[in-house]
């Protein structure tokens, strides 16, 4: 399978070379078919409604109000298992000869690889500039009831997953919408939204969750390079190429391989880019209380810069929705692969994702670029020039102030959380490729070579109707993924309640 899956992707990536010479003609033809395509999809999976006086994504409300709903519905699971949450990832429940492939811990980072990305870095930089200080407040709060949302989907991943002769594992939203619904009377309907997600899914693991990521890495390197004397600054298909080999020899070994290397890049990755946000806060310590005051002023204060009250809820509600995709529905494929015999118990670790995604890792971000008084430019500045703080410009420069040599090493941390998102989309995208086209070998070395293919013209190309269609794709898994979990939440907290008495009266008991 290795050697195919090299010949066949060298011989894909001999034209793409010859196009790069050519990268601005291709990059506008690329833009001039996708633009109309891009903009239809965006139209139906960002539509807004005018909520007081502002228009407002309504997948935003969709991914949000679902949130609330299984929180509350499930007696804030977000918060009642938490600590044993952390015993169960630890180890402390497992046994041995449970069905499965990854342990409790790889499963999670191999999930967490797929959300701590570069929106934990410029993403959240987007958001404090446009809503201010207060958007960390109510990132946090939606980084809370995403919990409950992981919860569920990830319980679900794992009780409707299916188990293969050779003992590999596929499961997800395709599994337990197709098998779940139609166990409950609705196999037509199961089977539709099924499909809709898988196709939606693809889309997202070649665009999102493949091309932006390299795009955005490509970019970082350039700049730690000599910027526009780099080497990669106008052949970024060398590097692509570079990281296209590395994510083939990971991705070719399915998810065992892929544990084995988030298990090891995810605490590597946050623990350099936390060190960081630690150094630049112990720097401005004095100044800490001062800005969660202001965070928290911010958060009710109708006199913010950007819509008042509701336009700082929404940028802090957005930019945790898209960062930790709680309702997306992806990270479930990658829960589905644990060793466990109890479902529950993979739901319970899942909602730790949320909490080390948006509530540690985005809230640590936006800190840093408050008590740094956004990079020394101050919070009128970064507003008015929002259009270019999207990027990782404002936090790079927060960074910076404190640790005048810390860029290139955030540069580093960039290209790794790309590195590790790609990993983990490739599996998504595979598993569901293989539900639509059926589980063979085939089918996999077909879809790995055209992933790996995609993270050269990724690299290469700057074709901006691209990366928001693979953006659009992935929250388009929303609409079938929230709309199953509805049906299913019954299920899920019987289960739950089962499991927990289980826990209490000792049938399921700690081994250490």
């Amino acid at each position: 399978m290795k050697k195919s899956l090299f010949t066949l992707f060298g011989l894909l990536l001999l034209p793409l070379l010859s196009m790069a010479q050519e990268a601005k003609t291709i990059d506008q033809r690329i833009n001039d078919v996708f633009e109309p395509i891009t903009t239809a999809v965006e139209s139906v999976v960002f539509f807004s409604l005018p909520i007081a006086g502002m228009q407002v994504p309504f997948v935003l409300i969709w991914l949000i109000a679902g949130a609330v709903i299984f929180t509350v519905y499930l007696n804030f699971v977000n918060i009642r298992s938490f600590r044993h949450s952390l015993d169960v990832v630890r180890g402390h429940f497992d046994k041995p000869g449970e069905t499965g492939e990854v342990s409790h811990f790889q499963a999670l980072t191999a999930a967490l690889s797929g959300t701590v990305g570069v929106g934990n870095i410029a993403g959240v930089a987007f958001a404090v500039a446009i809503g201010g200080p207060g958007a960390t407040f109510w990132m946090i709060v939606a980084g809370l009831l995403g919990m409950s949302s992981k919860f569920v989907e990830c319980s679900l991943g794992t009780m409707y997953r299916n188990v293969n002769a050779d003992g590999s594992v596929s499961g997800g939203p395709m599994y337990y919408l197709d098998k779940g619904l139609k166990n409950m009377g609705y196999g037509k309907l199961g089977k539709v939204l099924a499909v809709m997600f898988a196709i939606a899914c693809i889309g997202g693991s070649f665009g999102g969750g493949n091309m932006v990521q390299v795009n955005q890495a490509t970019k970082q390197l350039a700049e730690i390079t000599g910027g526009q004397s780099s080497i990669f600054y106008n052949n970024g298909w060398i590097f692509g190429a570079i990281m296209a080999v590395i994510v083939a020899v990971v991705i070719i070994g399915g998810i065992k391989s892929i544990a084995r290397v988030t298990d090891k890049l995810v605490p590597l990755m946050v623990g350099i880019y936390l060190t960081g946000a630690i150094i630049v806060l112990g720097y401005h310590i004095a100044d800490i209380p001062a800005a969660i005051g202001l965070i928290f002023k911010s958060a009710f204060s109708g006199e913010a810069l950007y819509g008042g009250v509701v336009g700082v809820l929404i940028q802090g509600f957005r930019r945790a929705a898209f960062s930790n995709e709680a309702g997306v529905g992806s990270a479930s494929i990658a829960h589905s692969a644990v060793k466990t015999d109890e479902p529950i118990s993979e739901g319970v670790v899942a909602l730790l994702e949320p909490f080390i995604d948006t509530v540690v890792i985005c809230t640590m971000t936006a800190l840093v670029i408050v008590v740094t008084n956004y990079g020394g430019a101050g919070a009128e500045a970064a507003f008015h020039n929002r259009a270019v703080v999207g990027d990782i410009g404002l936090t790079s420069s927060s960074f910076s102030s404190v640790m005048s040599w810390f860029p290139p090493i955030l540069g580093i941390a960039v290209i790794l959380f790309a590195l590790s998102t790609m990993i983990s989309w490739s599996y998504y995208g595979l598993k569901a490729w293989t539900y639509l086209f059926g589980e063979s070998k085939t089918n996999e070395i077909i879809y790995k070579v055209l992933f790996c293919v995609f993270v050269v013209v990724g690299s290469a190309i700057s074709a901006t109707a691209v990366f928001d269609f693979g953006d659009a794709m992935i929250f388009a898994m929303c609409f079938p993924n929230i709309l199953g979990l509805y049906f299913l939440l019954p299920e899920v907290k019987r289960a739950y309640n089962a499991y927990l008495e289980k826990v209490k009266t000792g049938e399921i008991a700690k081994n250490r």
